[in-house]
């Protein structure tokens, strides 16, 4: 077997997904990360591995695969994936681990994980950036056997976090910090390089074209990649706005680009798959029902936006929205966007059983602003928390019965 090359000493802890793991690990489920790429995924299990060395566990008991490396270049298929795995466990006692960075890389990987749970050979811990990776042929073989654990870019909070560990300066200004966070985002590996613009955009760039080429276009074999890419870009131009296929498609049409609906709803479904953007689906607040159509797209990391396309401070609104959206999914929320008599909520925010409406703006600077992002929660009629969050650190903390947060003091928070 391989040398198991783990190196921990740059990696900084995210304890909620180390902590998550570790509640179901020794169990008979297969434990899947689900996250972009570059979110995380792959320190999160170098540091479990680092983990279970430290207390004790052989070497030999542990087999991890990184499909991102040519080392392992060789397994293409389950049946390779299913036989490396008994060639290098022959003989090994006790309790095994197995994990797979980026198995989707492995065709019909799912066949060879069912055998590993089912023939008990180790726990398996796998990733993937791929929303389909549960859909099919693996979920119906498991049958709830699995668990699914998102990943999602660095939180302010943990952008903090690792501030602290890779920054210049020895105290954070969080004011300062948050202008960063909103510039660049939450990807993990912006912090290995000086906080220089030329430099972040040209990594979240380089990011960017990856999942583009190697996940979408090579995987979906686009041939169209001008249309493709001009998508992209009005997908990433348009966080907040109401943004569908016909829509998408009109604009194109007034631009003198021919393009059908359908294509463009391809594109919009191949680009969700790559966990680059998520589709937010309406919540009848007068109904209490969910909707089968959708009317916003957010974008899984902002930074990512502001590479393609820059930063400009007239996008802000949409750019908060996003921030704010991206926290909520982070603190296990199921979120989508409220419609009452024509009037729109930014979130409904569930969880539990609990349901939060949530206006998102920039500055309560005019009185028509106050009126409208307050009184729209003023008209939803029960009694489940109405929140405004805007960049006004000194508005008042309740207005009219509902309650006004700071927005980087809403980050900060473990919940509102």
């Amino acid at each position: 077997m391989p040398e198991i090359k783990i190196m921990t000493s740059n990696l900084v802890k995210r304890e909620k997904y180390l902590k998550t793991l570790g509640t179901y690990l020794g169990k008979p489920l297969i434990k899947i990360l689900l996250g972009m790429r570059r979110s995380g995924k792959s320190s999160i299990i170098r540091l479990l591995i680092a983990e279970l060395l430290e207390k004790g566990v052989p070497e030999k008991n542990i087999i991890y695969i990184n499909k991102e490396s040519l080392e392992f270049e060789d397994i293409e298929t389950y049946r390779d994936l299913y036989s490396y795995v008994v060639k290098n466990f022959k003989g090994v006692e006790g309790q095994k681990y197995i994990f797979i960075d980026e198995v989707q890389e492995i065709k019909e990987w799912e066949k060879a994980v069912v055998s590993f749970l089912a023939e008990g050979i180790g726990d398996v811990i796998i990733s993937g950036s791929n929303s389909r990776l549960l859909s099919g042929e693996l979920a119906t073989l498991l049958s709830g056997r699995y668990v699914e654990i998102p990943v999602h870019p660095l939180t302010f909070n943990e952008f903090l976090e690792f501030r602290k560990e890779f920054g210049e300066k020895k105290k954070l200004d969080t004011e300062e910090c948050f202008r960063e966070f909103l510039k660049y985002g939450g990807l993990p590996g912006i912090h290995y390089l000086p906080f220089n613009e030329e430099l972040v955009f040209q990594y979240l760039n380089s990011v960017l074209n990856t999942i583009l080429y190697k996940d979408i276009i090579t995987r979906f074999k686009i041939r169209d990649t001008a249309l493709f890419d001009k998508v992209v870009r009005y997908l990433f131009d348009n966080i907040g706005n109401i943004t569908t296929a016909k829509r998408i498609a009109d604009y194109f049409r007034n631009q003198r680009i021919k393009v059908a609906v359908d294509t463009v709803l391809n594109y919009i479904r191949c680009i969700e798959t790559a966990l680059l953007i998520k589709r937010v689906y309406k919540y009848d607040i007068k109904g209490k029902r969910h909707l089968e159509f959708y009317e916003k797209v957010y974008l899984t990391d902002v930074g990512l936006r502001n590479g393609l396309i820059g930063y400009r401070e007239k996008d802000v609104n949409g750019i908060l929205e996003n921030i704010v959206y991206n926290e909520l999914l982070a603190r296990g929320y199921k979120v989508y966007i409220g419609k009452l008599n024509g009037l729109e909520i930014d979130f409904v925010a569930e969880k539990h059983g609990e349901i939060k409406y949530i206006q998102v703006c920039y500055l309560l600077a005019e009185e028509s602003t106050i009126e409208r992002e307050f009184g729209n929660l003023q008209k939803i009629r029960d009694n489940y928390e109405k929140v405004v969050i805007s960049l006004d650190k000194f508005f008042v903390k309740e207005l009219k019965g509902i309650k006004h947060v700071y927005l980087i003091d809403f980050l900060r928070e473990e919940d509102i």
